[in-house]
């Protein structure tokens, strides 16, 4: 199936791309941001980064028209600082970031992230990596499980559906992710499955977040972002869940936040410390009718866009 970026056009206006800018796409995928971004540089350039070398092989043809303005980076978005400084760039003019698992990903029976398909329990958007779905299902405790499905899956029956992992397991390995999808049927209630949506969506997206640390990554990474934008450098952020929207709007609402001043201090306004970011959305950019008609991934999609106003002492 062909990967339809999400938010497209609203991205890449929101950025407000200087053509001799420096930019980094922190989640690359198939390059389709990163196209559209590309054509309007002149001089400036891009460093792309994906943890997913086949998405990496894929994007390096689409973009080889354009290879003398694109840098390909094979590591996770969290490194970005570092990556970027053994290249001798220590401040961008933007950073995008198109959070969750690419159609491709999904679409991909053997790589295990979907309940539609039966394939090994893998979940890996990095394939070097040794933790997978598979370790995580047939080796953590209860507990831990249990944890995981209410934090990053908020489901509601984590402690059955955890108990119920153990239990099968106790027997012989699961597998499979149709072996996981049956477990998790067979310890919701019966009303719940009668549910509209799939009864094991919560719960493998609960594990892929955490075989992928998405969370942990994205808190570090959207640190690094702003950390590194030039004044009137903007960060475009696009969720697909309600946990990473969280995290987002959490994060830009501090940067964008003037420091705390006891008001009983005898201070003039040009002696406060003024926030060193703006919001640029103040509430999320979501996906226009014809989007949604076209795009079905589209619709759970959130933009939300900051901009550095000033490079004071405040957040860097």
């Amino acid at each position: 199936m062909e990967h339809t970026s999400v938010l497209l056009n609203e991205t890449i206006d929101l950025l407000n791309v200087k053509p001799d800018g420096i930019y980094v796409d922190g989640t690359l995928g198939r390059g389709g941001h990163a196209k559209l971004l590309i054509s309007k540089l002149t001089t400036g350039h891009l460093y792309a980064f994906d943890k997913d070398e086949q998405a990496l092989r894929e994007s390096e043809v689409n973009l080889s028209e354009v290879a003398d303005k694109v840098t390909l980076i094979h590591n996770d978005f969290r490194s970005a600082q570092e990556e970027l400084c053994k290249r001798g760039i220590d401040h961008v003019d933007g950073f995008m970031m198109d959070l969750g698992v690419s159609s491709p990903q999904f679409d991909d029976p053997q790589r295990g992230f979907s309940y539609r398909y039966d394939a090994r329990l893998d979940m890996r958007m990095d394939q070097s990596q040794t933790l997978d779905a598979y370790q995580i299902v047939n080796r953590y405790p209860a507990a831990e499980l249990t944890r995981i499905l209410r934090e990053y899956g908020e489901e509601r029956y984590a402690s059955l559906i955890a108990r119920a992992i153990v239990k099968n397991r106790a027997e012989r390995p699961i597998e499979t992710t149709f072996e996981l999808v049956d477990i998790i049927k067979g310890a919701l209630p019966e009303k719940e499955l009668r549910k509209k949506g799939h009864p094991a969506k919560k719960t493998f997206q609960a594990i892929r977040i955490e075989v992928n640390d998405e969370l942990g990554a994205l808190k570090q990474g959207l640190e690094q972002a702003l950390g590194m934008l030039n004044e009137s450098g903007r960060c475009a952020v696009i969720t697909f869940h309600s946990l990473e929207d969280r995290i987002v709007k959490n994060t830009f609402k501090d940067y964008s936040s003037a420091p705390f001043v006891e008001p009983k201090l005898p201070l003039v306004a040009s002696q406060m410390e003024q926030a060193s970011f703006r919001l640029i959305t103040r509430k999320p950019v979501v996906a226009s009718e014809g989007e949604l008609t076209e795009n079905n991934r589209s619709h759970s999609a959130k933009l939300r866009v900051i901009e550095r106003i000033a490079r004071g002492e405040n957040h860097g």
